[in-house]
């Protein structure tokens, strides 16, 4: 009887974080793809400084595994520009797909905020050479709506492993 019980509570919770979910056409979502799209392909792959300054949250936190903390928007930009985009080869972030996740922040029933969970793989752009998978990471962003626009606050970066592992 208890297990039958315990079965219907995690099926109720399931069912009810589903619907939490976003769906791929549903405006935020596609807002949330825009703005991962603009952090990851302008910021991270082509060093667009310009654009991470507009995305990102003056107090942005970004703990990552391997890296240790960041504090604030300037601090991420530099390390940004230290660790990506002054190293011997280009790094490439590519989302996995199928793997985002998106669920709305509410206060009120207004949408304040994002929470993006998802699985991206990084690659290494090499002169005269293919590019090459070289780690792949979990990924949990926290984005604040301010206006129309969205900014990074929060980034959990982890469960980075070898393409090996």
């Amino acid at each position: 009887m208890k297990n039958i019980i315990l079965l219907m509570f995690l099926f109720v919770l399931s069912s009810q974080s589903l619907r939490a979910q976003l769906t791929p056409g549903s405006k935020v979502y596609r807002e949330i793809v825009k703005a991962d799209s603009l952090l990851f392909k302008e910021g991270f792959n082509n060093c667009n400084f310009e654009i991470l300054k507009k995305i990102t949250a003056e107090d942005l936190e970004f703990y990552h595994d391997q890296g240790g903390i960041t504090f604030g928007k300037e601090a991420f930009i530099e390390s940004t520009r230290k660790n990506i985009c002054s190293i011997s080869y280009k790094p490439i972030r590519k989302l996995v797909e199928g793997s985002l996740q998106i669920y709305p922040l509410k206060n009120n029933g207004k949408i304040y905020g994002a929470l993006q969970i998802g699985l991206h793989e990084f690659y290494a752009q090499e002169k005269d050479k293919a590019p090459y998978l070289t780690s792949v990471a979990k990924f949990t962003h926290l984005w604040i709506k301010q206006e129309d626009s969205w900014l990074l606050k929060r980034v959990l970066s982890y469960d980075h492993r070898s393409p090996k592992e």
